[in-house]
This record gives structure tokens, C-alpha cells and sequence, in this order.
């Protein structure tokens, strides 16, 4: 995939970087930075060279979440049709961060900056949140008289419990950093000249093992807290039966065996 006006996608040494790229909007996602997102996404998902993706954003914002000057737009759209034009809206909606949060490699965003609305939901539907000493985020949808609608709702409470991610959502109030690290919003702390560094680092040292161990734990761990232990135990027993086949356990159980007859 190429980069295009509103994301940027580049691939080095393994590790996909994508970029939120309309600063002069705070990043705002628009229809056609939607799909393009999706693509983005898609690409990483379908590219066996890439190990692991990190998501930032171009200039001072993260992602303001939804573009407010589409949604006046969307309100002047017939009568009959604006709750289809929406349900379409939120089905690319979901496709996108659906996508983001099964990528089956390590994700992480890079928060450079505000982060509010749908920019929220996608930092989280991450695996990792690293953020630099401007980063803030805000569920402010209630302000807007919306609901969070790019899974703030499923992935916020499991990160900070639901007392927490009711009082963010009904509130709609923002977080700081250092309130961030300590609800668990964000797990690291960066600087704005060495976030991208330390968010590539980060993910390098993710991708060190067996990227097939790493996909079918990474498809497990998000599922574990809707499956029972039995069906967790299911799963990964059917998993490690794959793992057991792979080239990189053989390949790594042939090392470690090497090592230990040097040593002897």
C-alpha cells in the first residue's frame, strides 16, 4: 500500500508505521480517512515481513476522534435516511478497529499528543499504549449526545474496571498522563522526541519469539475473559497441536539443543 493524504503507512525492518495524517484537522477521521485506515490495516494484517504495527498520529493531536463538520453533514442528509447512512458509518467503524484489535502481531500507539472520542477507542483497541508528556485522553462522546461507538465500551472497562470506565464515559472528562498511567489507560510514559524510537523498540523486543505463537496467543488472550477456563484450556491445546508443527519451534528447540552439547 502506498501512503495517501490522510494515513501514511510505512513498513521498515519489520515494524509497520502508521500515521493519522490530516494535523491541521487534530487528525479528525473522516469518511475517506476511515477507509483508507482500513486498508492500512488490512495491509499490515496480509504482510508476513511485518512483525508488529505501531499507530501515531501527524502533528500536536492523536486523533480528535470523529469529524464533527462530517456529522453536520450526515444530520442534513434526508430524514429516512440518516439511521442507514449511520448503521453503514459504524459498520467500517467496527470493521477498523475489529481489524486493529485482532491483528494477529503486536500493536502499539504512539500517543503524541489529545486523543479523544473514536482516537480514544482506537489507542486502546491496541495492544500497548505508550504516550508522550502531551498526551490526553477523553471519552467526551456524551458530550456530543453519542454513545462511545468504537469499542470504548468493551475495551476501557477491561483496563480500568467499570466503576472507573463508567465515571470517564458519563463524564466525559479528560486524562492526563500521569492519571493515565496510574487508571492504566497508557502503559508507558515517553517524550515527544523519543516516543516513535521508544514505541519501535517496544515493539522489536515483542516480536523476538515465534510470530505463530504469538498470533494464536495474542487470538486467545483477547477472547479469555468471555470464555471459560475449560474453553480457554480448548483452545490452547488446539493452538499448541499448530505450534508444535511450526518451523520456529523446531528450529528453536534444535538451537537450544546445540547450545547445551557445546557446553558439554
Amino acid at each position: 500500500m502506498q501512503s495517501s493524504d490522510r494515513v501514511r503507512y510505512a513498513v521498515e525492518d519489520g515494524i509497520a508505521l502508521l500515521t493519522l495524517n490530516r494535523p491541521d484537522a487534530r487528525n479528525a477521521i473522516d469518511d475517506d480517512m476511515r477507509g483508507e485506515l482500513m486498508q492500512a490495516i488490512d495491509e499490515a494484517g496480509r504482510d508476513r515481513h511485518v512483525k508488529a504495527l505501531v499507530l501515531t498520529g501527524n502533528g500536536r493531536a492523536f486523533c480528535a476522534g470523529g469529524d464533527i463538520r462530517a456529522m453536520q453533514q450526515r444530520m442534513q442528509a434526508p430524514a429516512g435516511e440518516i439511521a442507514f447512512n449511520g448503521w453503514s458509518r459504524q459498520q467500517r467503524t467496527h470493521h477498523a478497529v475489529t481489524a486493529l484489535h485482532s491483528l494477529p502481531k503486536p500493536t502499539i500507539a504512539a500517543v503524541n499528543g489529545a486523543s479523544t472520542g473514536l482516537g480514544t477507542d482506537l489507542a486502546l483497541a491496541c495492544d500497548f499504549v505508550i504516550a508522550s508528556e502531551h498526551a490526553s485522553f477523553a471519552w467526551n462522546y456524551v458530550l456530543r449526545g453519542l454513545i462511545p461507538d468504537g469499542g470504548g465500551m468493551y475495551f476501557l472497562p477491561r483496563r480500568v474496571g467499570m466503576v472507573r470506565a463508567k465515571d470517564l464515559i458519563f463524564s466525559g472528562r479528560t486524562v492526563r498522563l500521569d492519571e493515565a498511567l496510574q487508571l492504566g489507560i497508557a502503559d508507558r510514559r515517553s517524550t515527544a522526541d523519543a516516543l516513535l524510537a521508544d514505541a519501535t523498540a517496544w515493539a522489536r523486543a515483542l516480536t523476538a519469539g515465534s510470530a505463530t505463537a504469538l498470533a494464536l496467543a495474542k487470538t486467545i488472550l483477547n477472547q479469555s475473559f468471555e470464555l471459560s477456563a475449560e474453553q480457554v484450556f480448548g483452545q490452547g491445546s488446539q493452538a499448541q497441536g499448530i505450534c508444535y508443527t511450526s518451523d520456529e519451534h523446531r528450529a528453536a528447540v534444535s538451537a537450544f539443543l546445540d547450545k547445551s552439547v557445546r557446553r558439554e
